[in-house]
């Protein structure tokens, strides 16, 4: 059983993690083909939170890594009051321009960042509270945000989410159709926008 990381090895890890990643105005690969729908096969996510999630976060952040995930750390860096709102749009942003495959947001309850990260174009995002959940929004739905709430979903659990969601492909099929219906209305709300 390995030792659990101290804070300041999470800090300087992530850190590390964050001063590697591609720059913002670099041309990012896709996160997935428009016309197919079907993930890019680049392990990048971008990850968030409040004041609430910060902890989990950082612990989340150092598993990614260590499993060879190209993590970009989108705030917050301390336990200082901040709004939601903020950090699950900077994940959901790199998502939907696709500078990351996918992105994992976590606030007090989860939900207020799911409804942030939904208004971005091409962004699914679900907020999951265990294993079945976080299997069937990735299975069925295509999901590509994950959101969790600390206050309502220890470490360990969490963990174990992350995990599954990440794990779990789309099964497509059936489920393609449903999926291309969430996108097309999406673009019937955008249209005339730009």
């Amino acid at each position: 059983m390995s030792a659990v990381p101290s804070e300041e090895e999470i800090r300087t890890l992530v850190r590390r993690v964050v001063s590697e990643a591609m720059p913002l105005d670099a041309a990012p690969e896709p996160a997935e083909d428009v016309e197919t729908n079907q993930p890019s096969p680049r392990r990048s996510i971008a990850v968030g939170a409040d004041h609430g999630g910060f902890a989990m976060k950082e612990r989340i952040a150092f598993k990614l890594a260590e499993q060879g995930w190209d993590v970009t750390d989108c705030g917050t860096d301390s336990l200082q009051s901040v709004d939601y709102p903020d950090f699950a749009h900077a994940v959901a942003r790199l998502v939907s321009d696709g500078t990351c495959a996918v992105g994992i947001v976590i606030d007090g309850a989860g939900i207020g960042s799911a409804m942030v990260a939904n208004k971005l174009p091409g962004v699914r995002a679900a907020a999951c509270y265990d294993l079945s959940q976080a299997a069937n929004s990735r299975e069925h739905n295509h999901a590509n945000v994950l959101t969790l709430g600390a206050g309502l979903v220890g470490e360990s659990l969490a963990w174990q989410i992350v995990e599954t969601w990440l794990a779990t492909p789309w099964a497509e099929g059936r489920h393609a159709r449903r999926v291309a219906q969430i996108t097309e209305v999406e673009r019937e709300y955008r249209k005339g926008e730009r």
